[in-house]
């Protein structure tokens, strides 16, 4: 097998892996209370799971160009639908998988038009910077967050302060890996640790953005958000820069729109299933509506039997 085709299949297993971890970290995030999930076996075992899809992409990144691993890695979200589907029975209505193929190739057409040139030296002072910038983003959606009433759009924005938390873990890494040819060194500890602190935050906000939003429209953001913040700090930091010039400009702002446009779709989907259910509910405890397992008949006889007083 060539090393090209050795870093589609690692890349297609690593996807396969990441959302076989975002549909556990979802069923633990509805049935546990946020104080016990990480006593749950289950929430380790995507731990586990997300570990083996980063030491997958990492291997694929070694055996194939960036330019092709990378939107390969957008697949993510396209597989955990039809697995959630298989496997927990959640199935995703049509607007998520429109938004879901939205944000894929969006995201797909900015990575593709991304160069894999060599990255610039970044001193100690700008990786300071980087790190403060990057943690004050994440503070800033996540105090966001818990000032949104609703569900989803509080998921949504947990889960981007997890992609960039993802997509800086992946900007330190190449930073430590510039330098390992050099040899590791003690100013190499606070990226390190960066690196660490980063990926565990990660982690952490993932899980957080899956209660009450369903799987959908949290994974989506992650995997849009994650990419997008590493190759803008590469065209910025990095002197990286999109091919065909202007021309590519031009469509890689467009692939940016589409890739939105897919996320505000995800969330719009399950902010109107949420929306319905609620009204389902509310109409199930009105006097005279039967309850769920409760035949019309006896609802009316219950109302008819309850004293005014009590109504």
């Amino acid at each position: 097998m060539s090393a090209l085709a050795l870093s589609v299949l690692l890349s297609l297993v690593s996807a396969v892996a990441y959302a076989a971890a975002a549909i556990v970290q979802e069923r633990v995030a509805a049935a546990t209370p946020d104080s016990t999930y990480l006593r749950q076996g289950a929430w380790w075992v995507s731990v586990a799971l997300n570990g083996l899809g980063a030491l997958l992409h990492v291997v694929a990144l070694a055996c194939g160009p960036l330019t092709l691993v990378q939107p390969l890695g957008a697949l993510t979200i396209v597989f955990a639908l039809p697995m959630a589907a298989v496997f927990v029975r959640r199935r995703a209505g049509a607007a998520a998988w429109r938004g879901a193929v939205m944000a894929t190739a969006g995201l797909a057409g900015l990575l593709a038009l991304t160069t894999d040139a060599d990255a610039d030296s970044v001193g100690g002072g700008d990786r300071l910077l980087l790190a403060g910038a990057t943690f004050g983003g994440m503070a800033v959606l996540f105090l966001a967050s818990r000032a949104m009433h609703r569900p989803v759009v509080r998921s949504v924005l947990l889960a981007a302060a997890a992609g960039v938390s993802f997509g800086m873990a992946s900007v330190f890494t190449k930073l430590v890996a510039e330098d390992w040819d050099a040899g590791l060194q003690l100013s190499e500890v606070p990226s390190l640790l960066a690196i660490a602190v980063l990926a565990a935050a990660g982690l952490l906000l993932s899980q957080a953005s899956y209660r009450g939003a369903g799987l959908a429209a949290p994974l989506a953001t992650v995997t849009v958000v994650n990419p997008v913040v590493a190759a803008t700090v590469g065209l910025t930091l990095f002197g990286e820069e999109f091919r065909y010039g202007t021309a590519g400009l031009a469509v890689a702002l467009a692939s940016g729109v589409v890739a939105a446009g897919g996320l505000i779709l995800l969330t719009t989907e399950r902010i109107g299933e949420t929306s319905r259910r609620s009204r389902t509910e509310r109409k199930q405890t009105l006097p005279g509506i039967p309850a769920p397992g409760q035949s019309a008949e006896s609802a009316e006889s219950g109302q008819r039997l309850t004293p005014p007083a009590l109504r």
